[in-house]
């Protein structure tokens, strides 16, 4: 028996419903493949939250990154905000990591500290 994917033939939009999820072929007004995938990565981590500092693809500007924080997008969104407001700087949420212009790890690790996270610097 077919799924329902194989049987819509990789459909992108229907008049009745609009437009379709390329995974799980419902509308993606009702799709949670995105609330799935971000369940999954949360279920993955370990508590400890690293920092660390990363300047290869950047033309060698320096970011600096902290993963393995267990928040959905929307509080991973907040907790950028405030420490970009901290640091004075820029700044970016992708793929559950949070990007900090500059080599801001000392002052994101006090800060990550103060708000009770398990924090560890990693790399270089």
């Amino acid at each position: 028996m077919k799924s329902l994917k194989e049987q819509l033939g990789g459909l992108v939009y229907s008049t009745d419903q609009g437009d379709m999820c390329q995974q799980c072929a419902m509308p993606v007004k009702k799709c949670q493949c995105s609330a799935n995938a971000q369940l999954q990565r949360i279920s993955q981590l370990d508590g400890i939250v690293s920092i660390s500092r990363e300047t290869k693809g950047r033309k060698g500007k320096g970011v600096t990154l902290i993963r393995g924080l267990a928040l959905n997008d929307k509080e991973l969104k907040l907790l950028a905000k405030s420490m970009k407001q901290k640091c004075g700087t820029g700044g970016a949420v992708k793929d559950g990591v949070i990007e900090i212009q500059g080599d801001q790890r000392q002052i994101l690790k006090m800060y990550l500290e103060q708000q009770k996270y398990t924090v560890k610097l990693a790399g270089g």
